[in-house]
């Protein structure tokens, strides 16, 4: 982290420390503590529901602080994660001193830290989340020689009472100004929050989605973060959602992740961007176009797209916005620009123009190399995902497609240049394969691709055994088809599932 980083840094602790998160170490912690009024620490960590879970200890003196810091706690492994038995269920978890914040919540001055779990015999266990991304992460270098960073889109839905004021246009609340939104201060608050836990912010806005029910307004929002190394991208995304469903509490407002809200609204999804670096360069772009990397990750997540669902559509209203027309992908195929496919590319900086001086005449023309902030963006996962195993999947399958013999010609295959949807392009749709339409088709395609995700020790037997009987219990084959029609049943299914995630 560079001087300028660390001295314009939101968080308290990098600001005090004066060093990068990745440096901080027990005495740092320890000396952050004293100085600064600490009077609790919480370990937080994620449970098997893909919700935070938090531990709290009161500081009565700085040898208590060091144990904690040195040997972390004990916790019940069956209460947090379905797949342990309870005659084996005890686990440590020790906190990550680069995931330091000061808590914003707590009137009690307090400082939170994300832990990861470890086994009886101390070594890091193996079936949890953060550490099933840690191997992903690692595979990924050992068999490509370069970092996997990864960054998310969250999208929420904040719901209050209708004033009836300044009512903004059903469904076109994109990147919409107050006041015709009502919660842009809500999303800015957020944000602040965020940053000040660490997390590195791209921007927000009002996404497309808004509409009035019952008396109340629903707008949707979207907090995009930038591309970190991707337990880091993991970390963030996690506390972020923590940070807004808490704010939403404190000001009296209800928030929803959830991937289908009600029948033809838009629903939330959680895209994925990544991109490849190697020494500090992103290998994404080679003279100005898609490098033959890049076209290898893709055609690895075209592969594995199938299941991939298993990790980032986690219930059975994720299939309900996994339709035509919903800007949400239903075929696999990759493109460039284009919100109808699977993978996109987005717009990049890869013109020679100087637009910035073209906009501000005063400004004297110079070239900046923009290739460090191409990526491309994985579309179908939701609010429902377990975050960890989601992008743990996406490095995985980025991964895969270096190992395919045949990977550019999937690559070639899958790529489309038109909206599949649209009827004059039926022959193109027929071609392509379709993603799951339930939770118990994605346990299927899960069951036939394990062996992909097991490669390297990355996710565990059990916890792909864990997956599968959880997608198989919502016993949901013909759900979609039997009530999508039907509103009320729909939302009676949107409100079992409305904080999911």
């Amino acid at each position: 982290m560079s001087n300028d980083k660390i001295k314009l840094n939101a968080n308290q602790v990098v600001a005090f420390l004066q060093k990068s998160p990745q440096e901080f170490t027990k005495a740092d912690i320890m000396r952050f503590v004293e100085d600064n009024g600490i009077k609790m620490v919480n370990f937080l960590y994620p449970g098997g529901d893909g919700k935070l879970k938090t531990l709290n200890f009161v500081i009565t003196d700085r040898a208590y602080l060091d144990t904690i810091l040195t040997f972390g706690e004990r916790v019940d492994g069956s209460s947090l994660f379905s797949f342990i038995e309870a005659s084996s269920s005890d686990l440590y978890v020790l906190p990550r001193f680069a995931t330091a914040f000061v808590d914003p919540f707590a009137e009690i001055p307090t400082l939170d830290m994300l832990c990861s779990f470890f086994d009886k015999d101390g070594h890091p266990f193996e079936s949890s989340p953060e550490h099933t991304l840690r191997k992903a992460a690692q595979a990924f270098t050992q068999v490509t020689g370069m970092q996997f960073h990864a960054m998310g889109e969250l999208e929420y839905y904040v719901i209050q009472e209708d004033d009836g004021l300044f009512p903004a246009r059903d469904q076109h609340g994109y990147h919409e100004s107050a006041p015709y939104v009502k919660t842009g201060s809500f999303r800015q608050q957020c944000m602040s929050y965020i940053a000040q836990a660490g997390g590195q912010i791209k921007y927000g806005h009002s996404e497309v989605g808004n509409f009035h029910q019952d008396g109340l307004i629903y707008e949707q929002n979207e907090i995009e973060f930038l591309p970190v190394p991707v337990l880091q991208a993991a970390d963030q995304l996690m506390v972020a959602k923590w940070i807004i469903r808490n704010v939403a509490y404190s000001q009296g407002l209800d928030v929803t992740f959830a991937p289908k809200i009600t029948t033809g609204k838009a629903g939330s999804g959680l895209h994925i961007h990544m991109r490849m670096v190697k020494d500090g360069v992103n290998h994404m772009l080679h003279e100005g176009k898609l490098s033959d990397e890049a076209r290898r990750m893709i055609a690895g997540l075209m592969d594995l797209a199938p299941s991939l669902t298993a990790f980032g559509n986690k219930n059975p209203t994720s299939y309900f916005r996994l339709v035509p027309h919903q800007e949400a992908p239903t075929n696999v195929c990759w493109g460039d620009r284009n919100r109808s496919v699977l993978v996109r590319v987005p717009l990049g900086w890869t013109t020679d123009v100087d637009m910035c001086s073209i906009a501000n005449p005063a400004q004297t023309p110079q070239h900046r190399d923009a290739a460090f902030k191409q990526t491309v963006e994985i579309r179908n996962a939701d609010g429902s995902a377990d975050i960890y195993q989601l992008l743990a999947g996406v490095c995985v399958a980025a991964r895969h497609g270096f190992e395919m013999p045949d990977a550019l010609d999937v690559a070639q295959r899958t790529y489309v240049d038109v909206n599949i949807h649209d009827k004059a392009n039926a022959g193109v749709l027929d071609k392509l394969a379709t993603l799951p339409d339930s939770c118990v088709a994605s346990a299927a395609c899960l069951e036939r691709q394990r062996g992909i995700y097991e490669q390297a020790g990355v996710f565990s037997h059990g916890m792909i055994d864990g997956i599968i009987a959880e997608l198989r219990a919502y016993d949901d084959t013909s759900l979609r088809h039997d009530i999508e029609s039907n509103p009320d049943a729909v939302k009676q299914l949107v409100d079992r599932y409305f904080h999911c995630g």
